[in-house]
């Protein structure tokens, strides 16, 4: 039994995107199609069993019909090939208030073959070529649910999260005990487990969610456990295996360095429980590349610009995302020409952002002099004539500042 478990599609993120001429489309939603596309071709070649998403088709929990559209000629061509799909439902594709559907539920109205909606935490029999197999699905938890019980009320954040992690924990573990050990089991879930490991930009956003022990996920009861939630591709446990196989696409400059695809995993349902993995493998994508790129100028360089020119031309740009540091003194500021430094990368897909980092900046000169024969007292009288201090102000300043002066001569 071949199953491919990929995870955080999020068709919708535009952001380091322009406009393709032929299609008048977001570029960056051709890279998330396009890698979709590699997916679904290699399911189809490979002669997978099952697609098991973990959540997060969508950037937005309303997409739009566009994106709806090209994710959904996605999961058809995964059905028409004979090949089910296990479509569980993320946070992204869940809506804030209580019966509203979620951005999934349209393939409950409109029956797709081969096509199940992993919505409730419950065990769910799916039908592969290869045979049966159960899978114990652990969607997106919504806070409000939580929120609306009694015995919620006067809770700090910290200790409901607590208890939607105890909740969904022993859901789980009450599905695993009803298992048939007889028949191949996995687990989806859409959550962060404690030992996961995220990209800079994302863990912020993921410091407020509900988080799993790896030991309440990782049961002898499954064969192997699917996550999504967190962009990073990463095993975390064996036997079974636990695994995060992170986005199709880079989302931020925090994914810069991360490899980006999907999992493939082979059971063997005539084995036992606990010796049915056959095989694992990790199958990357051509996804949009980010480069950073750090320059530190001189101070007596002659020709600024084309030191950046030169030191951008040792990098692939071509067809990247590019975020440019410039550190440099404060006198070459003048010299660096915007333009210049853009036509540098104009085979970049994008330029992000090109900040220029001043690490040294003249001193004020005061009344358009300085002289280091002056003694403190007359720097700070100084000093505060030209920031035009009110007379009765200066004088306890200067009175003050004598003091000081003072106590530190006498030390």
């Amino acid at each position: 039994m071949r199953i491919l478990h990929f995870a955080d599609v999020h068709i919708g993120v535009e952001n380091y995107s322009r406009t393709d001429p032929d299609t008048g489309l977001s570029t960056r939603l051709h890279d998330f199609l396009d890698t979709f596309d590699e997916l679904v071709d290699y399911a189809i070649g490979a002669n997978v069993d099952l697609a098991l998403f973990c959540g997060d088709a969508y950037k937005s929990r309303d997409p739009s019909q566009t994106q709806q559209r090209e994710f959904a000629k996605r999961i058809v061509r995964l059905s028409e090939a004979g090949i089910p799909s296990f479509l569980l439902i993320g946070n992204h594709d869940t809506p804030h208030v209580q019966g509203r559907a979620t951005a999934l539920d349209i393939y409950r109205t409109l029956p797709t073959p081969r096509v199940t909606i992993g919505d409730n935490a419950a065990t769910y029999l799916v039908e592969t070529a290869a045979g049966p197999l159960q899978i114990v699905a652990a969607p997106w938890i919504r806070r409000s649910q939580f929120l609306a019980r009694e015995e919620m009320r006067g809770l700090s954040a910290f200790q409901i999260n607590e208890k939607i992690s105890e909740t969904l924990t022993n859901i789980i573990q009450t599905q695993a005990d009803r298992l048939d050990p007889d028949i191949p089991a996995v687990l989806s879930g859409h959550v962060t487990v404690n030992d996961a490991r995220t990209g800079s930009e994302q863990s912020m956003m993921l410091g407020s969610d509900h988080v799993l022990l790896r030991s309440s996920v990782a049961l002898p009861q499954f064969d192997y456990v699917a996550l999504g939630h967190i962009h990073k591709y990463q095993v975390i446990g064996q036997n079974p295996h636990v695994v995060y196989p992170g986005s199709l696409q880079r989302i931020d400059f925090g994914e810069e360095k991360d490899e980006k695809g999907f999992c493939v995993i082979d059971l063997d349902p005539a084995e036992p429980q606990g010796q049915r993995m056959k095989d694992f493998q990790f199958q990357p994508v051509n996804a949009r590349r980010f480069l950073t790129i750090d320059i530190k100028l001189d101070t007596n360089d002659p020709s600024p610009n084309r030191t950046v020119a030169d030191r951008v031309a040792r990098h692939a740009t071509r067809d990247a995302i590019v975020k440019l540091n410039i550190e440099m003194p404060a006198s070459l500021e003048p010299l660096l020409s915007d333009s210049e430094i853009r036509a540098s990368l104009s085979d970049a897909h994008y330029v992000a952002a090109i900040s220029r980092q001043i690490t040294e900046r003249p001193r004020t000169r005061l009344d358009g002099t300085y002289s280091e024969g002056l003694t403190p007292s007359q720097l700070l009288e100084r000093y505060l004539g030209s920031r035009d201090t009110p007379p009765d102000r200066s004088k306890e300043l200067m009175e003050r500042g004598s003091q000081l002066i003072a106590e530190r001569n006498a030390e």
